[in-house]
């Protein structure tokens, strides 16, 4: 995936990364297009990660991924088992 992602499509891919948590995301509504992504436990009383991406961030797939994957490795490091996952094609 070399095309530049669109909003819509980071968000899925964010929310299928962290399974079987859950990924929650929403943009800023100061108009910079930002995305706020937290991880949740399941039972959505915990939240195990936070960070917030500009839009060139989560558009550049190979960045995007390469962040996903920071964060994924993260959740390991704090013993959280998360299901296998790689960057869509």
């Amino acid at each position: 995936m070399n095309a530049p992602l669109r909003f819509n499509e980071a968000l899925l891919i964010a929310d299928r990364a962290f399974k079987p948590f859950q990924c929650i995301a929403w943009a800023q509504q100061d108009g910079t297009g930002n995305l706020s992504l937290s991880v949740i436990d399941r039972t959505s009383t915990r939240v195990l990660g936070r960070t917030q991406l500009s839009s060139s961030t989560y558009s550049d797939p190979v960045e995007f991924a390469g962040l996903l994957k920071q964060s994924r490795d993260q959740l390991s490091e704090q013993s959280f088992v998360l299901e296998p996952w790689s960057m869509p094609e």
